[in-house]
Parts: structure tokens; C-alpha cells; sequence
């Protein structure tokens, strides 16, 4: 379980989280490769390059199994011994061995150094040695650290020899005649040193302390002094320094593992000191979250040693820990505690120092950080449980007193792992159940705004906890009286909680409820719908597994109440607009508690001051009224017959009272405008009986403000809003504006329809979009005798907007209404164009869309037309489906054969969302059923895409897409359209695009290489689009990019052997249309181009060279250096250009000229080329200045 700090405060939710699953392995696979690594190591060690490649080859191996450690066990001594052969050979030079101690670092981070260190050699013969290698490193050296960490714990392993130490000081005078230093001092002297750096090594050296300085032999002399020098150094460093930081760390590690692991006669006598000197250090006011920990850590070890090692005679013993074991037992049996009786009647004095130490813990329980907060409670759990039982108690009711809401989420936080820490070692006795179960559901939904974020997540995530260990604790006997309310609980928490951890907490500890009670109502039935993975999704917890859930009676009316007491209000509007949708979902569970208590108490708030209560309310009112209509639906009751008149004047009267207030205006104005809107569309569709009421007046006011107003909305809530009004508009119509069921309110249809009509020429974009959206709501009856002045009016936008290149997005949404509009007229062959579609207004709607099928307007935010173009596709989807399965004679072969090319040329476009959208249109088109008529190459169409591409083909992969689309260049009457959506995928900048596409658009050219009819169809092709687009810089460019592609690769080789082929001619004319171009990168390309030209035969090559020439002295320095290095790269590659005579000269031109120096001296150098190559030299003409193409 997560112990996060504080949980984001982004209010979007978290609906989809990504879950990390990690595979579980049933081996260590890379073996072999780890081996041979390992045995590479000579290899290795001597560059750096190659050691860094290997040592992160071994770290990738590792880390794999940090999830799994001891799938390594069974290898982990032969991995050791082999690194272990090349560190302790002579031959082996110190990179070797800093290399391998590098390797075992990576393996002992993944096992744990506790269990890998047993590893080590430790017999006598290897005490010296790694003495010696140890004094031999550099303590600064920053790139070995893992050396000295490594040696550090093996010299730990070998202080655990059963000899006395002096017995290997042999003789203590060296050759010289000096003394030598007892091996007892250098270890000593060694770890102190190594307890002051601050890397790593420093954990590695208290560890070392730990086992040397409980041996026998070196407490009775070295003990004391050590703890001297511990004293003084925590005395005198100062914690805001980082050095003294440093030390400190070292020191009270050091004094933490010596005081776990040494015996308690040995340390009692200095207990008293060390308390009394971390109580004058005042480590708990540090700025240094890691001394405070140690400083706790260290306060539990000395409360241990005040205390006899003993176990509490009085705790609560379930019985064996292991799942397995209990349910194999027949009859549960007591623990036996390892106490005699005289022990367990034993009262024995507490030490006055105990009361400082639990003192102390209680307070770090409300440390602002986490890993403090754990310490204290893990240190309050072991020092409980050698208190007598009264003592004990009053721990426990020192704990719950964290359960404060004087006290902040820290304490709650650092209170719920106490409880946990109590309850698992058996020391929360079952009496004070009562007491602790309320505490611990009031912390499963503690949760507190603060600024932009809110806080509480650890500590509901904590409250999990606890209900996880009760669960091992307890006996269901002892928990049978709260399963009621636990089980509710940790439901509520598992599928209502806004933090995904938080709910993934509350599932495992209600699975192991249900695992090891067995007394949770519908347990095993609830795990299967809301398991971890299932819970991960917010929108499906809310929506999905509450009804479920809710279904069991046990759950209903918990599950109800928390979401009106907590989440309809709650910070975040995703939480709020959820809950209500859920209290929806769960009004068919308890209706009548819906309508007699909770829609009263909402529609109080609902006009109260707070704005996310009076916001979440109104939506659940609107919610719980629609559910409720719903159920009447079945026993044939209105809504009003179900709710009590008080609740439906309330609820008419919600839109006056906040109009009165203004509080549609100013902060909170958008949500309570969008609320409104939910309201207004809920009760419309829940047949209110207000028509001809004052009160749809003001709704329709409301309505129709929020539309003019958009434009003074926030980007942030702009679109929801839009999409609240437009359904509130269309519910709100459909209700109460018809004089008789199917015939308009003849008076509030001329209004309507002209109120929107004329918002679509406002200035203001927003206000247009929304008048469109409007107008696409209205339902059938309103539209029935005015759809060709609805039509004219969205058609007129999309037609003049576009030539201005402006309010793309009113375009889009007035495409997407004329679709709306024409889908609920209708459509009538024969039919008047002002109540249906029919033969007189078809090509025109199809002229609007294939209009905006063509939209490629650019601005800041870039292809901004794509909006209209994916509009204008799902449009033409819709309509054709309509016209097909009714009047089909109405299409015509020409609007037929305009779409479908026009669908194939965006699914051969470059962005893959849009090729997407338009290649799945494309074959919803082509397979629909009854037909569309009139599709060119039909026969051929379903060859190349048969029914199961609809499903198989992913048309957002390049790779997938692009060999299918190009096929279609094979078919006449496609090879246009689709041959110029390829032109700017061909001739892109995205890698992945213009590899497949191109790879696709060669294997087609190679397949029609030799035929010469084919090529010349495609060359022409190819000619019209340039032509077509000549002006056009989002074709022309890609399209000279993909030119010389094809000319690169020969596609056109069978044109090469023919002389001033018309291709090539008409080629070049066209591209003789750039060179006064100011566009470099255009000019670029039409140089790639002309240089691929220079391979056909003729007069042609002639003018081809005469372009490169002039090219070489335009004013533009950049292309003269591109036109230079082109020309040079096209003699290597055609070398029958140029006469061999002067080739080498020409060739040595090109490369030596500066082509960037001024243009007289560039104008002369371009000169003797054209007198070498046989050109007329240009001549310099004085023009006007030329407009970029």
C-alpha cells in the first residue's frame, strides 16, 4: 500500500490509470548471459566505454528480478565466488577489482545486503586481506564507492570469527622495528572513519560496527570508548551543515543497529546517557527528515533496553501466522508463550527513562514525514509490547487521542499505523474495539481541501492498512460486531475514493477480510467485480461496480449516504458529477428513501451559499428526479406522483432563486450555469408538468444567454458547457414546444429557428458555434417547414468563414448541424426541400460537406481545418447511410464518385488520427448494406478491402495503412485523389509516414516500371496535381520532395531512353515556375529536382543545366551553396553530362568556389562553367521585385 504524502490536486480526475504489472518469473533465466559476463570482466575492465556497456548489460539482468529476489539464491554463491576469483588474484589490477566489486554491488542491491553478506568468505586467513585491501582505498575517491561499501560488509562478516582478535596480531613489531597497529584498532579505526563520508559506505560501516563492536573480546575494551566518541560527535556537529548531517547519520546508524543487535546487559549501563544526550540534541526540531528517523529509530532500541526482553503475558494470540497453518488445525490451540509462570505473575518497576521514550514516539507519530511517522509506530509496537497491561492501555489511549480533528492529517496519519502496529503484535485488545473501529472509518474518508489540492489520502490509504491487519489479528468472533460497518466502509473506500491507491488499498484489505473472517456479507461475489484491477478505473468504480455492489441490501444505504454527505460536495467537480451520476444509477435500489429523504435534503442545498454543495446538489437532483421517472415508467406512475409536491415546487423554483441572487454571474456563474442546463434537460425528460409555466421562460432565457455569453466562458469549461446547453435546448423543445404530439409551437419555432439563424453571422465565434450546435439540436417537428432556411443560413457560414480563414470551429459545428438537421428531416425523393432531403437540395448538402472535406485552413495552432475535414467525413457517413437505406436514387453518380475519391485521398494523408477517421469512413461506405450506389471500381475496391479490413486494418499504423491506399493508384477514377494525399505523406517530415508511404508508392511504380501505358496515365496524374497546386506551398513542396524520390530511384527510367520526353519537358516548365520563389525550402527542393531531371536524354538536359546555372548566382547565398553541392553529387552520379575533358575541372570548380561571397565574384566562376558545359551564359536583368509564390 501506497503511503503518499499528499495527493494531487489536478481536478481531472483519475479515471484511467495505468496499471504496472510486472510478470511474474519462474526462473533466473539469464543465467548463462550473467555468467558470461561476469567471466568477460578481463576484457572489460581496461576501457571505459566497454566497462560502463557492461556494467549496465549486468544492471538491466538485475533489476528485472527486484521484484522476485530469490528466484537468485540458488545462484548466488557461484556469481560470487567467480567475481570473488578475479578480485583476490594478484595479476588483478585495481580496475579489475573496482569492476567487480561494481558487479556484486548490483547484485546485493537486489537481494539485500542482510542476506548477501552471509555470502562472504569469513574464515581467519581472510581477515587480513581484506584489511589490507580496505586500508588501500580512497575514502574521496567517488567513482569506487561501491568498492569500499562491498569490503565494508565483508569485513563485517569476518569480525564474526569465534577467535579472539589479539590471537592474529602475532608479533606486533613490523620489520623495522616500529609497532605495529593491533588488528583491533585498525577495524576500529577504519569503521570510524567510514561512519564521517557521505556515501554510501556509511550505511555498510554501521553495519560493521554492529557485528564488531558485540564481539566479546572488543566490548569489554572498546565498548565504551566507542560510545564516547559517539556522544561527543552527536555533542558537537550542528545539523544545518552537510557535513554534520553527514556525520550525524553515520553516528546514530551506527548507535541504532548497536543497540538492535548487542546483548542488554552489556548496553543498559549506557542507556540512560545516550537518552539523555539525543534528548539535549533535540533531533526532532531537525530540518532533515533522515535524522529524525534515526533519531527515532535509535529512542526505540534505548526504550527496548530499558525494557526486559520479554513477551506480554496479556496480548490477544489468534494463533499461528500462517494462513495454511490455521486452516490445517482442527481445533484452535493456544499459543505457549516462552515465559514460566513465576514471569508472567512477575510485576516488575519501569524505569522512568521508558515514559520519556513513549513520550517521545507519540509525538514523532505527527512528524510531517512519512518515514518518520512509520518508525514511531513500528517503535511504539515493540516497546508495548513489554509493558504491563495497564501501562500498555494507556499507550493505546495515547494513540487514539492522534484521532483529533484539532490535529492534522499527520497525526490521523501516524495514529492509524500505530493502531496497525498494536493490533498485528496482539496488543490492541478486543475490549478496545468499540473505541478503535470508529476512529478507523472516520480515517477511511478523512480527506481535507487546502489550497488547489487536498489532503488525506495516506491517511485513508493508512486506515486500509489497519483493517488489512485486523483481519490477521482477530478471531471473527471479535470482529463480528463491526463487520457491518467495516465491510461499508472499506466498500465505500474501494469504489468512491478519488485516489487510485486509496481504493486499490481498500480492495486487498477487503479481500483479506473475506479471506481470514470469513464473516464479510457477499464477500467472494463483491471480490470478483471489484478486485484490484478492477477498482483502477474511476468511471467504471462509480458507475459500474457500485450498482453491483448496492445490489446486496447490506450495502445500499451506506453506499447512498456517503455520497450525500461526502462526494456530491466534494472539491473536485469530476468527483461530484460522478457521484451524482451514481446516486442515479442507485435510485432503483432504494426509491423510496431517494424521494422521501434524499431529494429534500438535496433540494435544501441546492439554494444554499456553498457553491460545490448548491453545484453537486443541483445535479443530484436532476439525476435522482430523471431515476426516478424511470421507475415510474414500469408501474405506469408520473414523476409527480412518486415525489412530494414540496420537492417539485422546489425544484421549479431553483432556476428563480439563483437568478435573483445573480449567481449566474461572477465566480461560479459556469458551473451554476452548467448545472442549470443538466437540471432543465433531466426534468424536461422527466415530463415536469410545467407547460405554459412562467418558469420554461426562464429556462429558455437561461438557455439562450449561455449561448450569447460563451464567448466570456473559460477555455477550461467551454465545451462542456456547450454540450449541457445544446441538450437542454433539444430536451427542453421536445417537451413542452409542441402544440400536438409531432406539430411545433408554431410562434416559438419562427422565433427559435430565427434567434439561432441570425447568431450565426455574430462576430463572436463562440456565439456562432453555439447557434449552430442549436440548430442541429432542434428536434424534428421544429425543423418540419423551415429546413431550407436552416440550411441556407449553416451553409452561408461554412462557405464565406472559409474564404475569410476564419472561425474554423463555427465551421465544424455547422457542418455537424446541417448533418443533424437533415438526418432528423429526413430524406423523400420527392419531398419539399424545405421538410426533407430530397433530389432538389442533395447536391447541394453533399456540395457543403465535400466543401469542407477540401478545409486546410493553417494557423498558430496548425492544421486547424482538420476539425471541419473529420466533421465533413463523419457528415457524409451519416447522411449516405440515411439516403441509402431509403431513397438511393437520389445520389448521383457524380456526387457518389466526389466522395469516395475525396474519403480516399484524406486516408492517404499524413496526420494518422484524420487517415484514420477517413479510412474506417471509407469502408463503412463501401461495405454498407443496403449499397451505396454509383462507387467507381466497386468490384475492385472489395477485392483490395474485404469485408474483414473493417475490423483488421489499422489505418493509424503507416505501416498497415499505406500499402492498401496505394493500390488504389491502379484504378482511374482514384488515382488523382489518392495520389495527391500521398503526395504529402511521401514528401512529410514524420519519419514513420514518409518511409511506409514511400516504400508503398515505389512497390506500385515498380509493378508498372515497363509498362509504358500505365506510367505515362501516372506521369500525367502527377503533372495535374502540380499544375492544380502550383500556388499552393502545402502540396507544391511535398509534392517536389516526392518528384525527386521518384526521379532518385528510376522510377522513370523507361522515359530516359526517349528524347525531350514530353514528362520531362512538361516538368520542367513547371518547375521553372519556382525560381523567383523566396521560399528556401521550395527552392531547395526544385534544385533535388533538377538534378534528377538531368538523366533524360536531349535538348531537355540543355535547359535543365541553364536553371542549375542560374540558380548558382541567386541572391539567396544559402541556395547557391545547395545548388553547387546538388550539381556536384549529380556529375558523380550521371557522369555522361559533362565532357571528360573538362570534368575534373568542373568538378574542381564547384568544390572550390565559396559560393556564399558576393555575387560579381560568384557571377564569374558561374561564367566558366557555362563555357565548359556549352551553355549561354544568362544575363543579368534589372526586374521589379517579384511577390513569393
Amino acid at each position: 500500500m501506497a503511503l503518499s504524502e499528499k495527493e494531487n490536486g489536478c481536478s481531472a480526475g483519475d479515471g484511467d490509470e495505468s496499471d504496472v504489472v510486472f510478470k511474474t518469473l519462474g526462473g533466473f533465466s539469464e543465467i548463462s548471459e550473467t555468467l558470461a559476463l561476469i567471466s568477460s570482466l578481463p576484457e572489460a575492465h581496461g576501457d571505459t566505454l566497454t566497462s560502463e556497456s557492461a556494467i549496465q548489460k549486468f544492471l538491466v539482468i538485475m533489476n528485472r528480478y527486484q521484484e522476485q529476489p530469490h528466484l537468485l539464491d540458488p545462484h548466488l554463491e557461484l556469481m560470487l565466488n567467480t567475481i570473488l576469483d578475479f578480485i583476490k588474484s594478484e595479476k588483478s589490477p585495481p580496475s579489475l577489482v573496482h569492476l567487480g566489486f561494481k558487479y556484486l554491488k548490483a547484485i546485493c542491491k537486489v537481494r539485500g545486503y542482510k542476506i548477501f553478506m552471509q555470502l562472504f568468505p569469513h574464515e581467519v586467513a581472510d581477515v587480513q586481506p581484506v584489511l589490507d585491501l580496505l586500508s588501500r582505498q580512497d575514502p574521496k575517491d567517488s567513482e569506487t564507492w561501491e568498492t569500499r561499501y562491498m569490503l565494508l560488509l565483508w569485513l563485517s562478516m569476518t569480525c564474526l570469527i569465534p577467535f579472539d582478535l589479539s590471537r592474529l596480531d602475532g608479533h606486533l613489531e613490523s620489520d623495522g622495528g616500529m609497532p605495529r597497529e593491533p588488528i583491533m584498532d585498525r577495524i576500529l579505526d577504519i569503521a570510524k572513519s567510514y561512519l564521517v563520508v557521505n556515501d554510501n559506505s556509511r550505511d555498510a560501516a554501521s553495519v560493521l560496527v554492529s557485528k564488531f563492536m558485540t564481539r566479546p573480546d572488543v566490548k569489554q575494551k572498546r565498548l565504551g570508548d566507542f560510545l564516547d566518541w559517539s556522544l561527543t560527535t552527536i555533542s558537537q556537529t550542528n545539523d544545518q551543515a552537510l557535513e554534520d548531517i553527514m556525520v550525524l547519520d553515520g553516528a546514530l546508524q551506527s548507535l541504532a543497529k548497536l543497540f538492535k543487535h548487542g546483548k542488554r546487559d552489556d548496553l543498559l549501563q549506557y542507556a540512560p546517557t545516550i537518552l539523555q544526550c539525543l534528548q539535549q540534541k533535540h533531533l526532532s526540531e531537525s530540518s532533515e527528515a533522515v535524522l529524525r528517523k534515526l533519531g527515532v529509530k535509535l529512542i526505540q532500541r534505548l526504550g527496548l533496553t530499558f525494557l526486559k526482553p520479554r513477551l506480554a503475558t496479556w496480548r490477544y494470540q489468534r494463533g499461528s501466522r500462517s494462513l495454511a497453518a490455521n486452516l490445517s488445525m482442527t481445533q484452535p490451540t493456544a499459543v505457549t508463550d516462552a515465559v514460566t509462570p513465576e514471569e508472567q505473575e512477575e510485576d516488575y518497576d519501569i524505569p522512568e527513562e521508558v515514559e520519556n521514550v513513549i513520550e517521545l514516539l507519540l509525538l514523532e507519530l505527527k512528524d510531517k514525514e512519512t518515514i518518520v511517522r512509520w518508525s514511531a509506530a513500528k517503535g511504539i509496537g515493540r516497546v508495548t509490547g513489554r509493558l504491563p497491561k495497564e501501562l500498555a492501555d494507556e499507550v493505546v489511549e495515547s494513540v487514539m487521542d492522534c484521532f483529533s480533528f484539532q490535529e492534522t492529517d499527520n497525526a490521523w496519519h501516524g495514529g492509524c499505523l500505530a493502531l496497525a502496529e498494536l493490533g498485528r503484535r496482539g496488543l490492541l485488545l478486543p475490549s478496545r474495539l468499540p473505541d478503535v473501529v470508529p476512529l478507523v472509518i472516520k480515517s477511511l474518508t478523512y480527506d481535507e481541501k487546502r489550497g488547489a489540492c487536498s489532503v488525506g489520502s495516506n491517511v485513508r490509504d493508512a486506515a486500509c492498512y489497519v483493517c488489512w491487519s485486523f483481519a490477521r489479528a482477530y478471531e471473527p468472533k471479535e470482529l463480528e460486531p463491526f463487520v457491518t460497518q467495516i465491510a461499508s466502509a472499506l466498500l465505500i473506500t474501494a469504489i468512491f475514493d478519488r485516489n487510485v491507491n486509496c481504493r486499490r488499498a481498500a480492495s486487498a484489505a477487503f479481500q483479506e477480510n473475506v479471506g481470514r473472517q470469513g464473516t464479510f456479507p457477499h464477500g467472494i461475489e463483491i471480490l470478483t467485480e471489484a478486485d484490484y484491477y478492477a477498482v483502477g478505473n474511476l468511471n467504471n468504480c462509480y458507475l459500474n461496480i457500485s450498482v453491483y455492489i448496492a445490489s446486496f441490501p447490506e450495502y445500499t444505504k451506506a453506499m447512498i449516504d456517503h455520497l450525500i454527505a461526502v462526494k456530491f460536495n466534494h472539491w473536485d467537480s469530476v468527483i461530484r458529477e460522478l457521484a451524482t451520476k451514481a446516486l442515479h444509477n442507485l435510485t432503483p435500489q432504494a426509491p423510496d428513501y431517494m424521494a422521501t429523504t434524499v431529494l429534500p435534503q438535496m433540494l435544501s442545498v441546492a439554494v444554499g451559499i456553498d457553491l460545490h454543495g448548491r453545484h453537486g446538489a443541483i445535479l443530484a437532483c436532476a439525476e435522482i428526479t430523471h431515476a426516478l421517472y424511470k421507475l415510474g415508467l414500469q408501474t405506469n406512475r408520473t414523476v409527480v406522483d412518486i415525489i412530494s409536491p414540496e420537492c417539485v415546487d422546489a425544484l421549479k423554483n431553483i432556476h428563480q432563486i439563483l437568478r435573483d441572487r445573480k449567481q449566474y454571474r461572477g465566480f461560479g456563474g459556469e458551473l451554476m450555469r452548467k448545472a442549470m442546463c443538466v437540471l432543465i434537460e433531466k426534468l424536461s425528460l422527466s415530463k415536469m408538468p410545467f407547460k405554459n409555466d412562467p418558469v420554461i421562460t426562464g429556462w429558455q432565457g437561461l438557455v439562450d444567454d449561455t449561448i450569447t455569453t460563451l464567448h466570456l466562458i473559460s477555455s477550461g469549461t467551454k465545451d462542456g458547457i456547450m454540450v449541457a446547453v445544446v441538450s437542454a435546448l433539444s430536451a427542453l423543445c421536445e417537451e413542452y414546444y409542441q402544440a400536438q404530439p409531432g406539430q411545433a409551437d408554431v410562434h416559438m419555432q419562427d422565433v427559435l429557428v430565427s434567434q439561432y439563424i441570425d447568431g450565426l453571422k455574430s462576430p463572436q465565434m463562440l456565439i456562432r458555434c453555439g447557434s449552430a450546435l442549436a440548430l442541429g439540436s432542434l428536434p424534428q417537428f421544429m425543423i418540419h417547414g423551415k429546413l431550407k432556411q436552416i440550411f441556407e443560413g449553416l451553409k452561408q457560414m461554412c462557405t464565406v468563414s472559409q474564404k475569410e480563414h476564419s472561425f474554423t470551429e463555427a465551421r465544424r459545428d455547422a457542418v455537424r448541424a446541417i448533418s443533424q438537421v437533415f438526418v432528423k428531416a429526413g430524406v423523400f425523393a420527392e419531398g419539399s426541400p424545405d421538410s426533407a432531403l430530397c433530389s432538389e437540395n442533395v447536391s447541394e448538402v453533399y456540395g457543403t460537406f465535400l466543401e469542407g472535406i477540401r478545409d486546410y485552413t493553417m494557423d498558430n495552432k496548425g492544421d486547424v481545418g482538420a476539425w471541419v475535414r473529420k466533421a465533413a467525413m463523419t457528415s457524409l457517413m451519416d447522411v449516405t447511410m440515411m439516403v441509402a437505406a431509403s431513397a438511393p436514387e437520389i445520389l448521383t453518380p457524380d456526387i457518389v464518385k466526389y466522395m469516395m475519391c475525396c474519403l480516399a485521398q484524406q486516408a492517404a494523408e499524413k496526420i494518422d488520427h484524420y487517415r484514420s477517421h477517413a479510412g474506417n469512413v471509407f469502408l463503412r461506405l463501401l461495405h454498407l448494406q443496403p449499397a451505396v450506389p454509383h462507387i467507381p471500381h466497386r468490384e475492385e475496391l472489395l477485392s483490395i478491402f474485404p469485408v474483414e479490413t473493417m475490423i483488421s486494418l489499422n489505418w493509424n499504423a503507416p505501416s498497415q495503412a499505406f500499402q492498401y491506399i496505394t493500390q488504389l493508384l491502379g484504378l482511374p477514377q482514384y488515382q488523382y485523389h489518392t495520389l495527391l494525399g500521398l503526395t504529402v505523406s511521401v514528401g512529410g517530415i514524420t519519419e514513420t509516414t514518409v518511409h511506409f508511404s514511400s516504400l508503398s508508392l515505389f512497390d506500385y511504380l515498380k509493378g508498372i516500371q515497363n509498362n509504358n501505358a500505365a506510367l505515362t496515365a501516372f506521369g500525367e496524374t502527377l503533372l495535374s496535381i502540380f499544375r492544380d497546386n502550383l500556388r499552393n506551398d502545402r502540396v507544391s513542396v511535398p509534392l517536389l520532395k516526392m518528384l525527386n524520390q521518384i526521379l532518385a530511384n528510376g522510377c522513370f527510367e523507361i522515359f530516359t531512353t526517349e528524347e525531350n520526353h514530353q514528362f520531362c519537358v512538361d516538368l520542367l516548365a513547371l518547375c521553372k515556375e519556382f525560381k523567383k520563389s523566396k521560399n528556401v525550402s521550395k527552392l531547395r527542393a526544385c534544385i533535388a529536382v533538377f538534378c534528377g531531371l538531368i538523366q533524360f536524354q536531349g535538348e531537355v538536359r540543355k535547359k535543365v543545366l541553364s536553371q542549375l546555372l542560374m540558380l548558382l548566382c541567386h541572391s539567396f547565398p544559402v541556395i547557391r551553396r545547395t545548388t553547387a553541392s546538388q550539381m556536384y553529387e549529380m556529375l558523380l552520379t550521371y557522369e555522361d553530362v559533362v565532357d571528360q575533358n573538362v570534368l575534373d575541372d568542373v568538378m574542381t570548380l564547384l568544390s572550390d568556389t565559396i559560393w556564399e561571397a558576393d555575387l560579381a565574384t560568384v557571377r564569374s566562376q558561374r561564367n566558366q562553367l557555362c563555357d565548359w558545359l556549352g551553355i549561354t551564359r544568362p544575363q543579368v536583368v534589372e526586374k521589379k521585385a517579384v511577390q513569393d509564390s
